[in-house]
C-alpha cells in the first residue's frame, strides 16, 4: 500500500473526514493546512514524512520501524 491509501485507510478507521484531521492539526500545529494542499501533494507522492507524522498522530497512531529478520 502507498501512503495516500494508508492515511486514507487511517482516517476511515477513525470515522473522521481529512477536512476534520486538517482542522485538528490548524490547532495542534498553529499553522494553515487545507484538506486540497494535502490530498495533492498525496496524489503526487510529494507530502513530507513529518507532514505524514502529523496527520498520524493526529490521528492517534504511530510511526515504527522495524528490522527485517
Amino acid at each position: 500500500m502507498d501512503v495516500k491509501s494508508e492515511i486514507k485507510s487511517l482516517i476511515a478507521k477513525k470515522a473522521t473526514t481529512l477536512k476534520k484531521v486538517c482542522e485538528m492539526l490548524e490547532t495542534s500545529k498553529n499553522v494553515k493546512i487545507s484538506p486540497n494542499n494535502i490530498t495533492n501533494k498525496l496524489r503526487r507522492k510529494t507530502v513530507k514524512f513529518d507532514e505524514v507524522q502529523d496527520i498520524i498522530e493526529i490521528l492517534g497512531y504511530h510511526i515504527e520501524f522495524i528490522e527485517n529478520k
